[in-house]
């Protein structure tokens, strides 16, 4: 079932859910949302931008929407990726490999992953930059087949598709609002500074 026939269930399947949850007895272990709802879920809550597309055309909307709300068009975009740079070339916009005076980096990334919302990024992506050198906004392209539990099975993935050819800098981001103060950041995310993420995800599955 597609991420967006689950977030727009009919009330009797909510109804039916309820029933079964209040079937349970209290001392059971708690059950799991499935991995593209808890990524939403996680990502979202840490201020993180959704923007969902059934296909190619719903990306192409969903992209444009964002560069009318801050008015992107005609200006610099970071972006050292062709397929990505030919895929959008219809908007108008300066494509770049230079980090200075861009507007927002346009990019996809390794995986998302589901238990934390973050989002998991490798040289391919970054090159050897820090995410503090890339510019406040980024556009990320991703698919629902690349949602994974955790940052391990990411890792994992990584390294499985990469062969003896592992990319190096990889990081993750997840900070998307100002953290709280008492928040305590994990070690893989420390010292990453906080971005605008907008992801457009496409179904794929």
């Amino acid at each position: 079932m597609s991420i967006f026939k689950k977030l727009f269930k009919k009330s009797s399947d909510s109804e039916s859910s309820q029933n079964k949850d209040a079937g349970r007895s209290k001392y059971m272990p708690e059950e799991k949302l499935p991995l593209d709802e808890r990524f939403i879920h996680n990502f979202t809550t840490q201020g993180g931008r959704f923007l969902y597309s059934l296909d190619e055309s719903e990306v192409q909307a969903n992209f444009e929407d964002v560069l009318v709300e801050h008015d992107f068009f005609e200006t610099n975009v970071l972006c050292t990726d062709l397929n990505l740079r030919n895929r959008f070339n219809g908007f108008n916009l300066r494509f770049s490999d230079l980090h200075e005076d861009c507007s927002f980096f346009l990019t996809t990334c390794e995986y998302i992953i589901s238990d934390n919302g973050a989002i998991l990024f490798s040289s391919n992506q970054l090159k050897e930059k820090k995410p503090v050198d890339f510019p406040e906004t980024m556009i990320v392209l991703a698919t629902a087949s690349q949602i994974v539990e955790s940052i391990g099975e990411g890792l994992r993935g990584i390294k499985h598709r990469s062969g003896s050819n592992i990319p190096t800098n990889i990081t993750t981001l997840k900070n998307f609002e100002e953290p709280k103060v008492q928040e305590k950041k994990d070690l893989m995310n420390y010292g990453v500074p906080n971005k605008r993420v907008y992801l457009i995800l496409l179904e794929d599955l």
